[in-house]
């Protein structure tokens, strides 16, 4: 039943918590400008529909999927296999699936997985359920996403606040540049 689950979740914690798994020292930094986002879900869920809208909306990246059963027998050994078969390969990772029981979402809940988040080299965004959904996966991984969408957000720049950016700045150096000319014109005027 659902206590037993909550005991096992509350002892795998713990456990892991003692081991240094969620230590924030050990968190690795999610790049700004990646290449190459990897996912770890069920091909044909909406959160890998609504990762890849998001992305190509807001900074289209390449986007190398490990499609992987979500929930049910054996869906912690393929979580954990995508991982480690996407380690290496991508410059950031989004593991996760849409909301659900927690039974649904148990196999973010397993050891197995857990470790394999810990293990990888590349950074993790753990983005399983909705915002009051929290995993095991949502500890160790080097950043929580309370959705799928919001991981997609967390990864890729919004291409058009960087458009804004750089007018800004081109706008202030021609300013500037403007202003130099100026004060060496007028300092010429003088010294002549």
């Amino acid at each position: 039943g659902r206590g037993e689950l909550w005991e096992e979740f509350l002892c795998l914690k713990e456990k892991l918590r003692e081991e240094g798994l969620f230590e924030k020292a050990r968190k690795k930094e999610i790049p700004e400008f990646p290449e190459t986002v990897g996912v770890v879900t069920s091909g044909s869920g909406a959160a890998f529909h609504d990762i890849r809208q998001i992305t190509s909306r807001r900074f289209p990246v390449k986007i190398l999927l490990y499609p992987a059963s979500v929930q049910g027998e054996g869906a912690a050994d393929e979580i954990a296999e995508g991982i480690r078969y996407l380690d290496g390969r991508v410059d950031v990772m989004i593991v996760g699936r849409g909301g659900g029981s927690m039974e649904d979402l148990w196999a973010f809940n397993e050891e197995k997985v857990a470790r394999a988040i810990f293990e990888a080299e590349t950074p993790i965004i753990s983005a399983v359920g909705h915002e009051t959904d929290f995993t095991i996966s949502d500890m160790v991984a080097d950043v929580r996403a309370a959705t799928p969408s919001e991981a997609a957000e967390l990864v890729v720049p919004d291409r058009e606040k960087l458009f804004d950016l750089l007018d800004n700045l081109w706008l202030r150096s021609s300013l500037s540049m403007s202003s130099r000319v100026e004060e060496a014109s007028q300092r010429l005027d003088s010294a002549e």
